[in-house]
């Protein structure tokens, strides 16, 4: 059985995302709740939502919007203003059994539905989805605080999985294997794995959903969404496009509510054989614990601490251009952000003051407002975690260049920081911030930044800036990483492999490598053939 303290930390960690908050289930609620009523601009925002259809606010099971069985509901705040946006159903264990249920009825049908056929459905939500980029774009942005922008981008990349998927399925290949013995014939086949639960975190509502749910789904398999209760009306309003495009009752479900009692039931269920999570390392390893109970097939995709190695032969302009988009997006809020930054002493001062500079110039402030490149932090929880980084380093010697405190704007803004002498003994170059704060560490040489960068149990992105061929293949070679980008700060894609080494996770997402995470390999051997 499935302890509830793992459960608990599971779910709590999942909802959290790598802010290390150790408080109890119902206090990280607590957080959230800075207002009672509704600012005239978010009112306004959610009556337009409300017309287009989009905003769900029950729980999905078996094609049919469920309220929570006994009632209860939880609040899903605007981080920018404390707004309380929507009150979500709050679902347990009744409903995360009947959910898995659903899921396990409806495997027969869709898993034998043709691939053309589960094609053309996925193809129709993908449609849907970019049909409707700007409402949940808006959605995005309200509940989970990026710019408006920023957020309409996520919708567009997170929509792209499931046009990828719609065609990589077609191409789930077999073989035949030559046989030892003239009377026999060796073939293998893949099939989908079954009921797949997808736990999925705050700071891609969308994204984190789409890269996992649509090769899950093209390959056959149902699915129980999980999303984080601060950002649930994104993944219920993609949810309601899924059932307009045709997906059938019952193979895409969403359970929200009580972390503990949904985390329980989902692990002890020996009809969910599949669980792909993203959130922190510590929950990861958990998870690979309680999923061993019924031996559930897992991909993990986990934490960072992604170095950016900035080379003194590097061109600078695009050296400040990638390190501020993989450093600030989504606020610092994503595991492949830049969370150490290596400067070749040789440029060291030069970089470092163009990076202030520029960072200088960000400007913070609402999603919704004109020109605003960084939001808020998901919640005070954050804005704490990020602050005590920096004061720890600052504690340890290291200089704040630019920011280093709360935004004047209040609530949950911070200051776009740049923080230099960074060692790596401060807490800053050993954890994620996952926050809007950039810290420099001078380096010597080539093979001094490798073992740096590589000083890590984390191993999911790396970036470098160099003009020179040869060191991009030495030192890209070298770095311990799932994902390394070369003089290029934004990465991801849907055609490329998106995973880590070390305990950065299992697996991989995207791409055609993420279809064998939901397959099973049968070998079939047909004997006296003669």
């Amino acid at each position: 059985m499935i302890t509830t303290s793992l459960a608990r930390s599971l779910i709590h960690r999942t909802t959290s995302f790598h802010l290390h908050q150790h408080s109890s289930f119902s206090h990280s609620y607590s957080l959230r709740c800075y207002s009672r009523k509704m600012s005239t601009e978010t009112e306004s925002i959610v009556a337009r939502l409300k017309r287009s259809g989009l905003f769900q606010t029950k729980g999905l099971i078996g094609g049919k919007w469920t309220d929570a069985y006994d009632g209860r509901t939880i609040e899903v705040n605007n981080p920018a203003n404390g707004d309380v946006v929507a009150s979500v159903a709050c679902m347990g264990e009744k409903e995360t059994k009947d959910a898995i249920s659903s899921a396990y009825d409806a495997f027969s049908h869709w898993s034998k539905l043709t691939t053309t056929d589960r094609s053309n459905r996925l193809r129709n939500w993908y449609n849907l989805l970019i049909e409707h980029k700007e409402e949940l774009g808006q959605l995005i942005t309200l509940e989970q605080g990026k710019p408006l922008k920023e957020a309409i981008g996520e919708v567009t990349y997170g929509a792209s999985f499931i046009e990828f998927y719609a065609e990589e399925g077609k191409r789930v290949y077999g073989d035949i294997i030559p046989s030892t013995l003239s009377d026999r014939r060796l073939f293998v086949l893949k099939q989908p794995v079954g009921v797949v639960a997808a736990i999925t975190p705050w700071n891609f509502p969308l994204a984190m959903i789409t890269r996992k749910v649509g090769p899950a789904l093209a390959c056959g398999c149902t699915v129980i969404i999980k999303p984080s209760e601060l950002t649930p009306l994104t993944a219920l309003a993609a949810s309601e496009l899924a059932l307009q495009s045709g997906i059938p009752p019952g193979v895409l479900n969403v359970v929200m509510g009580d972390a503990t009692k949904i985390g329980t039931s989902l692990l002890e269920s020996p009809q969910v054989r599949k669980i792909t999570f993203t959130g922190s390392t510590a929950v990861g390893k958990k998870l690979m614990v309680g999923a061993a109970e019924t031996v559930k097939k897992v991909s993990l995709e986990l934490g960072g601490n992604a170095p950016c190695v900035v080379f003194d032969d590097a061109d600078l302009e695009v050296a400040l251009k990638g390190t501020l988009a993989t450093k600030f997006r989504n606020t610092g809020q994503t595991c492949v952000c830049a969370n150490r930054i290596l400067v070749q002493e040789g440029i060291y001062e030069k970089f470092t003051q163009a990076l202030t500079n520029a960072v200088q110039n960000l400007k913070v402030g609402d999603g919704f407002s004109d020109g605003v490149v960084q939001g808020p932090l998901i919640n005070e929880a954050a804005v704490q975690k990020v602050d005590s980084f920096v004061q720890d380093a600052v504690s340890k010697g290291a200089k704040v260049l630019l920011g280093g405190k709360r935004h004047s704007l209040g609530f949950t803004f911070y200051e776009p920081t740049v923080i230099g002498d960074i060692k790596n003994e401060m807490l800053i170059a050993r954890q994620e911030v996952f926050g809007p704060v950039a810290p420099v560490i001078r380096f010597k040489t080539e093979e001094e930044a490798i073992q740096i960068a590589n000083d890590t149990n984390a191993g999911l992105a790396a970036y470098i800036f160099t003009n020179s061929i040869k060191r991009s293949w030495r030192v890209s070679e070298a770095l311990e990483y799932g994902i390394v980008g070369v003089n290029e700060g934004l990465v991801s894609t849907e055609v490329a492999p998106f995973g880590g080494f070390k305990q950065s996770g299992l697996g991989r997402e995207g791409s055609k490598y993420g279809l064998d995470e939901y397959l099973e390999i049968k070998y079939v051997c047909m004997g006296n053939m003669g």
